[in-house]
């Protein structure tokens, strides 16, 4: 079983930088492996990628040092234990709001006695190749990222941190905004950052990791002050619409009437 070093990297403290991956194309998710991140997230609660699509995505970067992470549409046990049977080394959940649904996350990422998990990782143990290898080690290779986006998490997030197995806590920056009233397009907003205050303060009693996203070079050294060490850096979209304004803009300007 390939080891994961993101894991091991944010439990000793240090940052890790990443991305999402929401186009839905393994051959931007295996360039975007060689480019030199961490992790990378496929997305799978905001498009129509079927567990065919995530697999073929999973193996795009195996060949790579990038750790694979999917963000799975809800906290079902079922989307969880897919995402790891077909070769993820973790799942980033949304709208988790309580102590009691970070400790059913947890538990469905760990194969008895530590939780739930059912056998079955067909992909993930190399096609029963490495299947002891597998068995031994999955229980404390697989990350556990949850997303902090809604009131309910904001009030129990002390209890969500201190769950065992939570590994990062993640800002779903756009979210939250919504939940509170605010126009996400506006961010950043007091009120998020203070959020993210929180959850970094929070984080450092029970060894946690926060994550928070950015899609601007200088924020990146920003984050990473403020204590973020789970980062991420642009999505694929958000990357390819930069480079793609970047151009054109300067196209106009030296053309202006073309």
């Amino acid at each position: 079983m390939k080891t994961n070093l993101v894991r091991q990297r944010l439990a000793d403290g240090n940052p890790v930088i990443g991305s999402f991956l929401g186009l839905g194309s393994p051959n931007l998710a295996g360039l975007m492996a060689h480019a030199g991140y961490d992790w990378l997230v496929i997305e799978t609660e905001h498009n129509g990628l079927d567990s065919a699509e995530v697999e073929h995505m999973l193996m795009a970067v195996s060949g790579t040092n990038v750790v694979p992470i999917v963000r799975v549409p809800s906290s079902s046990h079922i989307f969880i234990q897919r995402a790891l049977d077909m070769g993820a080394l973790g799942v980033l959940v949304p709208m988790v709001k309580t102590e009691k649904e970070a400790q059913a996350i947890v538990k469905a990422t760990r194969f008895p006695p530590d939780g739930s998990r059912s056998w079955g990782p067909l992909r993930a143990s190399g096609y029963t190749f490495d299947t002891d290898d597998y068995y031994n080690r999955a229980n404390e290779n697989i990350i556990v990222a949850l997303i902090i986006e809604t009131r309910e998490a904001i009030d129990n997030l002390e209890e969500i941190a201190a769950v065992p197995g939570v590994d990062v806590l993640f800002l779903g920056a756009w979210d939250l905004s919504l939940a509170l009233g605010l126009d996400p397009r506006q961010l950043p907003h007091p009120e998020t950052d203070s959020v993210l205050q929180d959850m970094i303060a929070i984080s450092k009693k029970f060894n946690t990791a926060v994550g928070a996203g950015v899609d601007r070079p200088e924020a990146v050294k920003e984050l990473l002050e403020k204590g973020v060490t789970f980062l991420s850096y642009g999505t694929d979209y958000n990357l390819l619409v930069n480079a793609s304004r970047t151009g054109i803009d300067t196209f106009r300007r030296i053309i202006p009437n073309c």
